[in-house]
């Protein structure tokens, strides 16, 4: 996507793979600098190192589910990238589990997670207030949050991702005086590393491509799919546009064949 991101930058919260790496590519390609923040150190330096090839990229590393590491990252972004004006909260994991399945630790795998978001969000949020240039967040909700699919049974993880259209729409109307965006979307069975905690990798492809006419359009999303519309949301293309939460989906909102 040709969009102008120059002098600006870009932190994306699980930035190492998938959609929030396409998305942080784009905004490379635009000029922009970004920050990848991902659990994994090697996923974190190819990406940084990719990334490099074509602009300035700056790697964090850090286990989300650890408060005392989301607080050096909050410092990290405080210290070292206040000048940030774009974010992308792109981290989250999928494990399907009946509702009579879960305990304590399970359930608090999500809590920690939406923590984790609410807070580095809060940490971001702060500095471009302070900074006075206004910018542009865009989360990373899900169709989970709209629907139950017996498929897959995943009540924690749609709290969760329904918790994260709650906090668009709240950001959305409390940092608009500070000229903040704050969007979201909302994907489908996307073919993303989404998946690796319940599929063993080599089944992937086919177990997600068996998900292919449960949408309209015919197939299961792609990274780049969710991404174009990430970056499109960032730009100031759609600086009329906050509060949204936007279907990304193949059709599966608008109903079934």
């Amino acid at each position: 996507m040709a969009t102008n991101f120059e002098g600006q930058k870009l932190v994306v919260i699980g930035g190492s793979s998938g959609m929030g790496r396409d998305a942080a590519a784009d905004v490379v390609a635009g000029g922009g600098s970004v920050v990848i923040v991902g659990r994994e150190q090697a996923r974190v330096d190819e990406t940084v190192a990719a990334l490099s090839r074509d602009g300035k990229a700056y790697g964090i590393v850090a286990d989300l589910a650890d408060r005392a590491q989301v607080e050096r990252v909050q410092r990290q972004l405080a210290e070292d990238h206040a000048d940030a004006t774009l974010l992308v909260n792109a981290a989250g994991f999928f494990i399907p589990r009946a509702f009579f399945e879960y305990d304590g630790d399970f359930y608090d795998s999500y809590l920690e997670l939406s923590r984790a978001i609410f807070f580095l969000t809060q940490t971001v949020a702060r500095a471009m207030v302070d900074g006075g240039r206004g910018g542009s967040i865009v989360n990373i909700g899900s169709m989970w949050a709209h629907q139950a699919i017996a498929a897959t049974p995943s009540s924690a993880y749609s709290m969760a991702k329904a918790g994260v259209h709650a906090l668009t729409h709240n950001l959305a109307i409390e940092l608009a005086p500070h000229k903040i965006r704050v969007n979201a979307v909302a994907p489908a069975v996307v073919d993303t590393p989404l998946y690796e905690g319940f599929i063993p990798k080599d089944q992937i492809e086919r177990t997600l491509h068996g998900f292919d006419a449960f949408h309209p359009i015919g197939r299961i999303g792609t990274a780049r799919d969710i991404a174009s519309t990430i970056t499109f949301l960032l730009s100031p293309e759609t600086d009329w546009v906050t509060g949204a939460i936007w279907n990304v989906d193949g059709g599966v909102m608008a109903g079934r064949n």
